[in-house]
């Protein structure tokens, strides 16, 4: 009997499945409720594009802040048959990545932008259930409601606000048949990093407190923020913060910063200033002890520019602009130079033209620090005490730049927000606009901004009065804008605007200090993890760092060193096992391992234990013939017993292990599954 066209329904037929989760029923009854049935066609209504890229505007905060963590996961389930999506409180997907064969899939059941998942549209589903229930869903296979989605299985989470409220759900979906059980914990981390963001951005110009009972959480995803008034009033706290207090925030709204960690507002500031631990020690309402650190802006406090840490001190920054950014008014010129001699000379010409009025074009390949030197002029110029705003103009689609840049009156356009909206421009009156990727701005956009340039007044969208602006411009760009003005792709008196001073950031490949970059990284990412010992890189491993062609510049390096820095030992020294599997493949494995074979085994028999298990990956797919072979053994099944013996051996230790082979731990964790109970003959 078909589950649509059973006597009492589908709720019941599916009660009759055995189904545990409480949830799931509910979901069902719902969706019986909304008028759905089984084998009906789903509602594929889907947006147009420019009603898409209305709703992507009204939740740019959460779409810029959730982007580059879904980026990161896509990393961690590539090749797995999966997408991930993002939607916004009424469960309208925004935006959707993943590999390219499943997106396709999806796409027939309309998981793509600009569709609604929410429970009314789709049934029980992940998405829609997850913002009906407002708790982390998995609904798997036959569990939706509507049978043409049954050969997904989906993980849903919900994003919160700074302040509580659900703005929108984190889903990662893939084919029913390769669901793995990690997913969920995955989609949680993700979205803990997202609400962890945006809680930063919302109260950066206030005092925040990180706190854990254990120092070595400190910097991590499981700490808890707080932040206060300058007066010690409560404003908000994170899900972990919740958690170990103990306290919702409707209970935490409530308290004040003396109420919770037994200490007031002004002896907290001074502990700040002048300390000179790694962290506080604070005591929590109940008791508990636990380690903090605290985060505010010297200019809230009349003390002047720039964020402090526990010990008050200016906290160290990157050499090279990367993905997790310093706080504004930390670089400067000078912390730019560190040596090498084209840098060097583009600094001191940077500092001729301070304070001019002179536009400034940043030109370099992508990831050479662009926004970072950008900052660092902003920061040494006059105008440092005003704002800093910065636009990437690849970003934003092309209907929207315009709305962007210039802002717009109440009811310029359909959607358009209540009250309207001041664009960047105005943002940055009194300061900076830095227009990065200025060579993607739309041909029909260079015109007004050409004028604004010249006559330094602003006229939003639909008013009829234009605002007079005060800006510094400084614009970047990879690309080579003498050739878009050849193929009339770039207007050539908007270059010749944009043009005053034009400086070009080398490449990392072409520098001479590239020694001084990694031990500032590496500095950064020693403050960033509250540790005391500093990092230092393995001479082999420098060595081979120096003869690498690095593509994708201070970006990559910074990435390379954040995740060896990770991995480190109790020595601090990143070597070759802690780096990345991809980075060895580029460099073709030079060096790697070397010296490390020990612990009972012969330097021969790691090397040839390394070099089954790397042509293992190679033969995960069953060749044709495998079965004449002897035994039916493969040489993925040698690889998986020489790690399954040598993790026996080392006690379970990956790092001991990873050693003892001569290969990255990464590539024993890839094993590792391979070899719990159970799932050899599930692979095979």
């Amino acid at each position: 009997m078909r589950d649509d066209v059973h006597p009492l329904g589908v709720a019941a037929a599916n009660r009759s499945k055995g189904w545990p989760a409480p949830a799931i029923q509910k979901a069902h009854e719902r969706s019986e409720t909304f008028g759905l049935r089984a084998s009906i066609r789903p509602d594929y209504d889907i947006l147009s594009g420019t009603g898409l890229a209305l709703q992507r505007e009204q939740n740019q905060v959460l779409c810029a802040h959730a982007m580059p963590v879904m980026e990161t996961l896509r990393e961690q389930i590539v090749n797995t048959q999966s997408m991930i999506v993002l939607t916004n409180a009424e469960g309208l997907i925004l935006h959707s990545i993943g590999d390219d064969d499943f997106l396709h899939r999806a796409e027939k059941v309309a998981l793509r932008p600009g569709a609604n998942w929410a429970e009314d549209r789709q049934g029980t589903n992940a998405i829609g259930t997850s913002l009906a229930e407002g708790c982390a869903m998995v609904v798997h296979g036959d569990q939706h409601y509507l049978a043409a989605n049954r050969f997904l299985t989906c993980s849903s989470v919900p994003i919160l606000d700074p302040y509580g409220d659900l703005i929108g759900v984190l889903d990662v979906t893939g084919d029913h048949r390769s669901y793995h059980q990690h997913t969920t914990a995955l989609a949680k981390m993700s979205v803990q990093m997202i609400e962890n963001h945006l809680f930063s951005t919302a109260f950066r110009d206030v005092l925040q407190v990180s706190f854990h009972g254990r120092p070595e959480f400190l910097g991590t995803l499981m700490e808890g923020i707080i932040a206060f008034t300058d007066d010690g009033r409560f404003l908000s706290a994170n899900r972990s913060a919740q958690f170990q207090l103990g306290l919702s925030l409707a209970a935490l709204r409530a308290h004040t910063l003396s109420s919770l960690f037994q200490i007031s507002y002004a002896q907290l500031i001074d502990r700040l200033v002048h300390g000179v631990a790694p962290h506080l020690m604070l005591n929590l309402h109940n008791g508990a002890v636990v380690c903090a650190r605290g985060q505010f802006r010297r200019a809230s406090f009349g003390l002047g520019r720039g964020a402090v840490d526990v010990q008050g001190a200016v906290a160290p920054r990157p050499v090279c602009a990367n993905a997790r950014q310093p706080a504004a008014g930390l670089s400067r010129l000078g912390d730019l130079d560190t040596g090498d001699a084209r840098v060097s000379a583009l600094i001191a010409k940077v500092r001729k033209v301070l304070g001019k009025d002179i536009p400034i074009l940043i030109t370099g390949e992508t990831g050479t620090g662009k926004e970072l030197l950008a900052q660092a002029i902003h920061n040494d110029s006059p105008r440092g005490d005003g704002p800093f705003v910065a636009v990437n103009c690849a970003s934003i689609p092309e209907s929207l730049i315009e709305s962007e840049l210039f802002g717009y009156e109440e009811g310029a356009f359909t959607g358009a927000r209540r009250k309207g909206a001041i664009g960047k421009l105005m943002q940055a009156n009194g300061g900076t606009l830095f227009l990065d990727e200025i060579g993607d701005m739309p041909y029909s956009l260079q015109v007004r901004l050409l004028r604004v340039l010249q006559e330094r007044v602003v006229t939003p969208l639909g008013a009829t009065r234009a605002v007079p602006v005060d800006v510094s411009i400084i614009c970047a760009t990879h690309r080579n804008l003498r050739e878009m003005i050849a193929q009339n792709q770039f207007r050539e008196d908007l270059y010749y605007r944009i043009n005053g001073l034009a400086v070009r950031l080398p490449a990392l490949r072409e520098r001479s200090d590239l020694a001084v970059v990694v031990q500032k990284m590496l500095r950064w990412e020693s403050v960033e993890s509250g540790g005391r010992q500093a990092l230092s890189v393995a001479a082999d491993v420098m060595a081979v760092f120096g003869r690498h062609a690095w593509p994708g510049n201070c970006r990559q390096l910074a990435n390379l060193l954040r995740t060896a820095a990770a991995m480190v030992e109790e020595d601090w020294v990143i070597r070759w096992e802690h780096l990345p599997d991809d980075f060895l493949d580029d460099v073709g494995g030079a060096g790697c391992g070397d010296g490390e074979v020990g612990q009972g085994d012969s330097a021969a028999s790691a090397a040839s234990s390394s070099s089954a298990i790397s042509a293992g990956s190679a033969a995960d797919a069953p060749a044709a013939g495998d079965a004449s072979r002897p035994d039916g053994a493969r040489l993925q099944d040698v690889a998986t017993s020489v790690v399954a013996m040598t993790l026996a051996r080392h006690g379970g230790n990956v790092s001991a292990a990873a050693r003892a082979l001569g290969v990255s731990r990464n590539t024993i964790y890839r094993r590792m599954p391979a070899v719990q109970p159970g799932r050899v003959a599930e692979k095979d």
